[in-house]
């Protein structure tokens, strides 16, 4: 596993070098102080780093409403470490990522968000899609089954376009459907009927569409 970790290269080459010292013939005070310091470094890499068992389908559907309203809020008031932050709460506290990849996850998502709201046409649009396949390529890896990630990036972003263009929530509401399909497992009319119900506020959706979002219709317990 470790052999896996590049991230761990730096703390390694700490604990195989000699401590400099100006005085050979003094003691090598340093050496403790370097080894508890690269054993900390270790230890931070190894718990930001270390694999979780993440589930896109681990969710309370209620905090999901509440996060998702405070990133609109986010988003619309350009408050992006903010928005990274809510990111971050979604990916480590409700699908259960590793520190590493909640941070990977909300960087991306908070990265496409940003290239996303300067754009004014479709073609412009386009800039924040490498962003969106980053965030679900890593999303991906908690999904129940494999979902097409190019896919799953371009339908996300086809909403934000269709919402910027004052589409009815009617005809929106189908492609957030599809979105919850692809990365959750999830389909049926009342996905569809509930991502256009309470979607139409400019705020977010609520704690409905997420219970519909969930496979047991519930909060994960």
């Amino acid at each position: 596993m470790l052999d896996q970790a590049p991230y761990l290269d730096p703390v390694f080459m700490v604990l195989q070098e000699e401590p400099l010292v100006s005085n050979p013939g003094k003691p090598r005070r340093l050496r403790p102080w370097l080894a508890g310091a690269a054993l900390l470094l270790l230890g931070g890499a190894l718990y930001a780093g270390w694999p979780r068992q993440a589930d896109l389908t681990a969710f309370d559907p209620d905090a999901m409403a509440r996060l998702e309203t405070s990133m609109w809020r986010d988003y619309y008031e350009k408050r992006y470490p903010a928005l990274f932050r809510d990111l971050y709460s979604v990916s480590r506290d409700e699908y259960n990522f590793s520190p590493l990849d909640s941070v990977r996850i909300a960087y991306a998502a908070a990265s496409a968000a940003r290239a996303f709201q300067p754009t004014t046409s479709r073609a412009e649009a386009e800039a924040a899609l490498p962003a969106l396949v980053t965030y679900f390529r890593i999303l991906s890896n908690g999904a129940k089954a494999k979902f097409d990630v190019e896919g799953a990036a371009r339908t996300e972003l086809a909403w934000w376009q269709a919402r910027r263009e004052a589409v009815p929530p009617e005809q929106y509401g189908p492609i957030i459907a599809r979105v919850a399909t692809l990365v959750h497992g999830v389909d049926g009319d009342n996905v569809r009927q509930t991502s256009t119900s309470t979607c139409a506020r400019p705020t977010g959706c609520s704690s409905a569409r997420w219970r519909r979002a969930h496979p047991e219709g519930q909060p994960a317990s």
